[in-house]
């Protein structure tokens, strides 16, 4: 039966006699069988017997075999229908408990799958699966390992703001290097296509009074403030319906301000916040009463009340000058010319013998631009003794990672205390000019809301943003554990939890799928080897790898497994990285995918590969069973 239904898919095209490869290629898709080019291209070199560049309907039905029919699937199939020719609902639904763990368990499940995915009428008809049916299930996305249910919002997102960790992206309008690269829109657009939730806006005084944006005192190319603003009003929701806070890096004089705040009123109209909400007068609302909303994040005069009573009144003209006290980091590591502490104003100095050095400044700002922030007013970081006693609740910090780092050694306990009380962004040290990034992780597990990477740099902190961020239906909005929220949490990362009730998680890596060829390969292969790298808590860290696998990227078979004992789940990621071993210029990167281990799905699973720029490698795979 499989055979005539295989000849009837195909007898057309070899009407005329041999096909050649760009056919294949095509025939292959119409099968449903998702082919690499590269792989394809040396299976029928190797089966093309006459070395013409064409092959004949049976030399076809050989590639088709040693593409689709892998194996390990054979294996699987075999174990269940009992060495049949195919699998009646009942074996196909034992698979499913079994193996799959899929509990959501009507009969109908099994009859759904196979009328979706057996391409044999009589045999669907019938109310059964074969092999065709089985790999095409097999190769669905319901089998790869992220779990759908993670894959659309599911989490609360009533909690006040400061309960959710929120994609967030620093300098994000250069899309290369810091000091020469150009500073582009895309860098806006790709990152809330990204699903990023917070932008940084770089803005300076421009000339015909037009603001600008760009990274100060360097030779990166000028952006206008309206472009900007308007890029992002196209596409701040396409990605996700929650909040976009845009945090303004603001080295403009109070007549340009005032430019700003009028472009930001005219752009965004009802979507920018520009009031506090009736319900919200002392806690930050909920991302959920927040949708579709555009709130700045900006220094700010007086209190929200003020600004209330302000709403509607002209501004134009009025400015409010203030000192800020703020202290200088260790010189020469966070205030480069430019940086974010060190917007260009008048500084006085005041050093205290042996002390911190502290800087007083006087700041202008525009009362019509100061009172578009609300909820997301940016404020000095001084101690967290000063903000357990001072810090309003609609105030924000931004700390450099070098500062971040010291007190996550020293104080990690009372860093979780102050995140839980008030958003907090972390971003890159300012020596950073080739805009490459820290790594995320660290600041995660003390409850960091937003931590700002370069979005525009590939690379492995990326790859944790992204991973972290596919949870929630990729909204930017994951609700972070109940022992970071919890107003009596006792939680120290670098401390094992009291009461902790760890995770085994073991992973069988079975095999490869149609991998990447290294670059050092002529035709299809690679020396292929994976790692398994456990990022979360210091505890939790922690990476294991396979043998290699030589000369074959094709369908490498490993059949290796790893158990790992993770104390803190909700704050793990899982990172499988596929390399070429290089003997003497080091490993070569293939492809990556990185996931929260608790949206790991278990069972056989497919992992999908990105490359280094995060672009999807379909139909290159992992074939593991968790």
């Amino acid at each position: 039966m499989e055979n005539k239904w295989f000849l009837s898919m195909i007898r057309d095209e070899f009407r005329g006699g041999k096909i050649n490869l760009e056919k294949t290629h095509k025939l292959l898709e119409k099968l449903d069988i998702q082919c690499n080019y590269v792989h394809v291209k040396s299976i029928f070199k190797d089966n093309d017997r006459l070395k013409q560049g064409r092959i004949t309907i049976e030399e076809f039905r050989s590639i088709y075999r040693l593409i689709a029919h892998r194996e390990e699937i054979v294996e699987i199939f075999n174990t269940y229908s009992g060495n049949q020719k195919f699998l009646v609902e009942k074996n196909l639904l034992q698979f499913l408990i079994q193996e799959q763990y899929i509990l959501d368990m009507s009969q109908n499940i099994a009859f759904e799958i196979i009328q979706k995915y057996e391409p044999i009428e009589e045999v669907k008809r019938a109310h059964r699966m074969s092999f065709e049916g089985f790999i095409r299930y097999m190769g669905s996305s319901e089998c790869l390992i992220f779990k759908p249910d993670c894959g659309r919002v599911y989490q609360d997102m009533t909690q006040p703001l400061n309960d959710y960790f929120i994609s967030s992206s620093h300098n994000t309008y250069l899309i290369s290097d810091q000091l020469l690269g150009p500073s582009d829109l895309w860098g806006y657009v790709s990152a809330l296509v990204k699903g990023c939730r917070c932008l940084e806006i770089d803005c300076w005084d421009g000339s015909q009074n037009e603001p600008v944006v760009y990274h100060g005192y360097t030779l990166t190319s000028k952006l206008l403030f309206k472009t900007v603003i308007q890029a992002i009003h196209k596409y701040a929701f396409l990605t996700s319906d929650y909040p976009v806070v845009l945090s303004l890096e603001n080295h403009c004089s109070p007549s340009q301000q005032e430019v700003m705040a009028d472009t930001l009123q005219s752009v965004f109209g009802d979507a920018l916040l520009s009031d506090m909400l009736d319900d919200f007068p002392d806690k930050l609302p909920s991302p959920e009463v927040l949708k579709f909303k555009v709130l700045v994040r900006n220094k700010k005069i007086g209190t929200l009340r003020e600004t209330h009573e302000r709403k509607g009144s002209n501004k134009h003209g009025q400015v409010e000058e203030f000192e800020e006290i703020y202290q200088d980091e260790i010189k020469g590591s966070e205030t480069l010319i430019g940086s974010e502490d060190n917007p260009g104003k008048e500084d006085e100095i005041i050093s205290v013998a042996g002390l911190p050095l502290f800087k007083k400044r006087k700041v202008k700002v525009a009362l019509a631009l100061s009172d578009l922030v609300i909820y997301t007013k940016a404020e000095k970081f001084r101690s967290f003794q000063h903000s357990r006693l001072y810090q309003q609740f609609n105030e924000s910090n931004s700390i450099g990672e070098t500062e971040a780092r010291k007190l996550l050694k020293l104080r990690a306990h009372e860093f979780v205390l102050h995140t839980r009380r008030f958003i907090t962004r972390i971003y890159p040290k300012a020596t950073r000019t080739d805009s490459s990034n820290f790594n995320p992780q660290e600041f995660w597990n003390i409850g960091c809301q937003m931590v700002a990477l370069n979005f525009q740099t590939p690379g492995l902190p990326m790859d944790l943003q992204n991973g972290k961020f596919l949870d929630n239906g990729g909204s930017g909005y994951i609700l972070k554990p109940q022992f970071l929220r919890d107003i009596k949490t006792q939680f120290n990362p670098n401390k094992p939890p009291n009461q902790s009730d760890p995770v085994t998680l073991t992973i069988r890596l079975i095999s490869g799928i149609q991998l990447p060829p290294s670059n050092h390969s002529s035709s299809n292969k690679a020396d292929a080897l994976v790692i398994l790298e456990l990022f979360g808590v210091p505890n939790d860290q922690t990476k294991q790898q396979t043998r290699v696998i030589k000369r074959n990227a094709f369908s490498p078979r490993w059949n290796e497994t790893f158990t790992f004992i993770i104390q803190v789940p909700e704050l793990a990621l899982m990172r499988f990285v596929v390399e070429s071993q290089g003997l003497i210029t080091g490993n070569e990167f293939l492809g990556q995918y990185t996931l929260p281990v608790l949206s790991m799905n278990k069972g056989y699973r497919r992992v999908p590969l990105f490359s280094k720029m995060g672009e999807s490698l379909e139909p290159a795979s992992l074939f593991i069973y968790v």
